[in-house]
């Protein structure tokens, strides 16, 4: 079985009524790098975090790995990179990174090899010791990335890690995670508001609407990989960034959608 995410027939509705997603079906094969592009409200960081098992459907069911999303071996199998770093302030990088070790009871050495090759993965090995309060803030995301890396998991759930920051350091904190998805061959599941972004890194994108959530379109980027700096300059940048553009101008307005 190549699926790594089964999404069937999943809805969320809050207990005050509200449709927060109507019901999503998709599937999500190994080695792909999905992005969920829509605006504010439709779903987005609500589908990944059922995926992730921090939220559960109020109906439909999602499997990770061929596994229930939200037990304990589904779990095990991904990990979740936020918004923000959420690094402990008190922490060294190497602590910060070593957390989920430590909760999951890796030994001690076992652990700080992990750690240090997590660290290497992003280029912060000579900042292991530093805080996070020295680091810029692409630098304390790379950590971030490092912690959701150090326990070697198969499926990278990410929600928006890079939209604080600015264009120069996203767009080589891009180029980096693309290389880290190949090597690692693993699974992604990336959220954005940026088209450019999504272009750039996504084999498929995902196109939701809001008011209420769904899925309105899915969009294959078939550009071979590697993708340098100089392929958003190109051609085929252009169109994709343009036909993404338009079919995103309709998920954000619902009587334009009614019309076509």
């Amino acid at each position: 079985m190549n699926e790594a995410i089964g999404i069937e027939g999943v809805e969320q509705v809050y207990p005050n009524g509200t449709r927060a997603l109507l019901p999503v079906s998709l599937g999500i094969q190994r080695g792909e790098f999905v992005t969920l592009l829509g605006p504010s409200g439709c779903g987005k960081s609500t589908l990944l975090k059922m995926v992730a098992g921090l939220l559960k459907p109020t109906q439909g069911h999602i499997n990770v790995q061929g596994l229930p999303a939200g037990s304990d071996r589904a779990k095990q199998a991904l990990s979740f990179v936020f918004q923000e770093a959420t690094l402990m302030p008190w922490a060294t990088v190497a602590r910060n990174v070593r957390l989920p070790l430590e909760l999951a009871g890796v030994p001690a050495k076992q652990a700080q090899q992990k750690v240090d090759e997590a660290l290497a993965l992003v280029g912060l090995s000579s900042f292991a010791q530093h805080m996070p309060h020295e680091l810029s803030g692409g630098m304390q995301m790379r950590v971030s990335i490092a912690r959701g890396l150090v326990t070697q998991p198969q499926l990278l759930l990410m929600d928006e890690p890079f939209g604080a920051l600015d264009e120069i350091t996203r767009n080589k904190l891009d180029a980096d995670l693309l290389g880290l998805w190949r090597a690692q061959g693993l699974t992604v599941l990336f959220v954005t508001h940026s088209i450019t972004e999504a272009v750039y890194l996504s084999s498929r994108v995902i196109v939701m609407g809001a008011r209420p959530g769904r899925v309105l379109q899915e969009v294959k980027l078939d550009t071979p990989w590697p993708r340098p700096a100089d392929f958003r300059a190109s051609a085929a940048f252009v169109a994709q960034v343009a036909a993404l553009h338009e079919a995103l101008a309709l998920a954000s307005d619902p009587d334009l959608e009614a019309l076509l």
